[in-house]
């Protein structure tokens, strides 16, 4: 069992930065995929970004270049730099982990735990 908990968010102005933070327990974290994604008011969860064992690291379009995905395996925390943040970055933000070895990482059925979400509110 690996427990996740989000935190890092609040209220920013377009423009401006944030950073999450991603804390896991519980088990091995090093090997796990841990991903970003993001619920906007009355929409979807969307993916916003991934990082792999090796720290290989994947962007949705939206925020690549803007946002920075992160891991400190010593402190099994994942971090997600967002810079020039946007009115429509305004989510509630979620980290997830598996330790499947997948070839696509933006699916949400293909990651075994969640946090509890942060939100992130970006004012215009």
């Amino acid at each position: 069992q690996v427990q996740l908990v989000e935190s890092g968010g609040g209220l920013v102005q377009a423009g401006g930065s944030l950073r999450l933070s991603c804390a896991a327990s519980g088990r091995t974290f090093s090997t796990y995929t841990i991903g970003w994604f993001r619920q906007p008011p009355g929409k979807e969860r969307e993916f916003v970004a991934t990082i792999n064992w090796n720290s290989n690291t994947y962007y949705a379009g939206s925020v690549k270049g803007r946002f920075t995905i992160s891991r400190d395996n010593a402190k099994n925390t994942v971090y997600l730099q967002m810079n020039s943040l946007k009115p429509e970055d305004t989510a509630v933000y979620y980290c997830a982990a598996t330790s499947r070895n997948l070839r696509d990482t933006t699916m949400r059925r293909d990651y075994d735990y969640w946090g509890q979400g942060t939100q992130v509110t970006v004012s215009s």
